[in-house]
């Protein structure tokens, strides 16, 4: 006797726009780039040699790289932000802020299978998911104050317009010693973040079989066509 259940129809959708693969790549970048070299900043290794002064400069060498990653990370940060009001409905602040009821009735939903592992319930969005959008929108403001952080502190080593801007922050935190103890906890929570994030993406495309992972390189993702799209 054959099976005369109907079978979903799929499709691919444009989810992930240029602009936003670009920024999460060049912010996953900025991140490992920024942490290792933060982490050696903070716990310099005791590195002798004989040779020419000049050619012994690393831990100079490993500062002016974190610069130059945090002027990146910063400017990347800033666009995406603004994206967030021209971009499609993806990628739009509203959908960051869990301002609705299902939304969280959501969010709900995703802890049972992510978190509590209480159902392993076929839990797919075209977009993201409200938990994992939420997160996000906690892991901007993070964004924000490591970014504010750091140049303020930068801003006592540098004569330069950009960095001044940022002056007023050390005073308000008490000190260089808060703002460097926030900018190494906010590090840890960059590390801890990411390896949660990349267990979660692969867990996601292999529950929901949506193309999770080849999205954010392509932008497309594979989605039933009976399936609501609310977002």
């Amino acid at each position: 006797m054959k099976n005369s259940a109907k079978k979903p129809v799929i499709s691919e959708r444009y989810v992930w726009e240029l602009p936003v693969r670009f920024y999460h790549w060049i912010n996953a970048l900025c991140i490992v780039v920024l942490c290792v070299t933060g982490y050696l900043i903070g716990r310099p290794p005791a590195i002798q040699s004989a040779s020419e002064a000049s050619f012994s400069y690393w831990f100079g060498t490993v500062r002016f790289i974190h610069f130059i990653a945090a002027f990146v990370f910063f400017f990347n940060f800033v666009y995406r932000t603004y994206w967030g009001f021209v971009g499609n409905k993806y990628a739009r602040w509203y959908n960051f802020i869990p301002y609705k009821k299902s939304q969280w009735k959501e969010i709900l939903c995703v802890l049972k299978v992510d978190i509590l592992q209480i159902t392993n319930k076929r839990f797919s969005t075209v977009g993201h998911n409200n938990l994992a959008a939420f997160t996000y929108f906690l892991t901007f403001l993070a964004f924000a104050f490591q970014s504010l952080t750091g140049f303020g502190l930068y801003a006592a080593m540098s004569n330069s317009f950009f960095p001044q801007l940022f002056a007023w922050i050390i005073p308000i935190l008490g000190g260089d010693f808060m703002a460097r103890q926030i900018h190494h906890i906010l590090m840890w929570f960059f590390i801890l973040f990411a390896m949660v994030h990349v267990y979660l993406v692969f867990y996601h495309d292999y529950i929901e079989r949506t193309g999770v992972t080849s999205s954010m390189i392509g932008g497309w993702k594979f989605v039933e066509d009976d399936k609501e799209d609310t977002k």
